[in-house]
């Protein structure tokens, strides 16, 4: 189905798709084309926040990402989380993903990512002359679903990322070794895998445009009203149109996404605050305290109360 000729009617659909088709001529595709660096075995870079390279989209090339400033969420594959600076994911090949920050308007954070972007095909060459690179195979094979790296592992990684920022030549290398060892090793209790085994989104360049714009929405609105009329208007779909359209290129439905969102949101709270659960129910977007305390379970595994009693000191 063509987001910008839904086949919904006419009306104020047409001119919302009309208006779509306009932005969509001026967004990137969602399959990041990342340039070669001649002068480095693998491409490390740095970026701001806005910027027209921090959006929904996927590459082959496999990415280690590390932000380094503000708070915000983040969606790899099916899953959603947050994150606070420190943080570090592992992104495998083809696996799409999206870093929002919470950001006050006109804010700009300067420097916020740095990251690493190498092919499967150095590592897979590379092994054939060095036999000691084959200790990272496993690794790459588990990145499928995406790596959240945490504790010690996540400190060292961060600090090995940065070095190779600041170094060249054969300092850079001995960096990227370093930070390789310490991912390839790291315990099972320093990692969490992201996405689930089925993750399998059908994605195009015009349905990661589209995606682009609902996370946006529902990222900035979603301890508000957010609802699937708002989202399919802004995309210029039919209701019916568009959960077929998100959950076709996602993998999962909308209200799904909505509801995972706020419970992240939620998680934090209870992690970093002393607010009521009551308080925090309503402040992520739920309406009512037994259907925040239902869903919660039904996610973590645990109650609200439980969850705050393990986690915090």
């Amino acid at each position: 189905m063509n987001a910008a000729d839904p086949g919904a009617g006419s009306g104020p659909i047409d001119s919302a798709a009309a208006r779509l088709a306009e932005r969509l001529l001026g967004m990137r595709a969602n399959r990041e084309v990342i340039p070669e660096d001649p002068n480095h075995s693998v491409r490390w870079h740095e970026h701001d926040y806005p910027s027209p390279v921090a959006r929904w989209n996927y590459h082959p090339e496999y990415e280690l990402h590390l932000i380094r400033k503000g708070t915000g969420k983040f969606i790899v594959g099916d899953h959603i989380g947050t994150f606070e600076a420190g943080h570090v994911a592992l992104v495998g090949s083809g696996l799409p993903h999206d870093w929002v920050s919470d950001l006050e308007p006109g804010e700009i954070l300067e420097g916020r990512d740095a990251l690493i972007q190498f092919d499967g095909k150095w590592v897979e060459q590379a092994a054939s002359i060095i036999p000691e690179m084959a200790e990272i195979r496993p690794l790459l094979e588990q990145s499928s679903r995406g790596i959240e790296f945490l504790g010690p592992s996540a400190e060292a990684a961060a600090a090995a990322i940065n070095a190779m920022g600041t170094s060249t030549g054969l300092e850079r290398l001995h960096h990227l070794f370093e930070l390789l060892a310490i991912l390839a090793r790291a315990p099972q209790e320093d990692r969490r895998y992201l996405a689930d085994e089925w993750f399998r989104p059908q994605l195009d360049s015009q349905a990661a445009a589209v995606v682009d714009l609902v996370l946006e929405y529902v990222f900035s609105n979603h301890a508000g009203s957010v609802k699937m009329s708002g989202a399919a208007a802004l995309v210029g779909m039919s209701e019916p149109t568009f959960s077929k359209y998100f959950k076709r290129a996602t993998g999962q439905n909308f209200s799904d996404l909505v509801r995972k969102l706020r419970l992240a949101h939620a998680r934090r709270l209870l992690e970093h605050s002393d607010k009521a659960i009551s308080d925090i129910c309503y402040e992520v977007g739920f309406s009512n305290l037994s259907n925040f305390n239902r869903h919660f379970l039904n996610d973590a595994g645990e109650t609200p109360r439980h969850y705050r009693q393990r986690v915090q000191p």
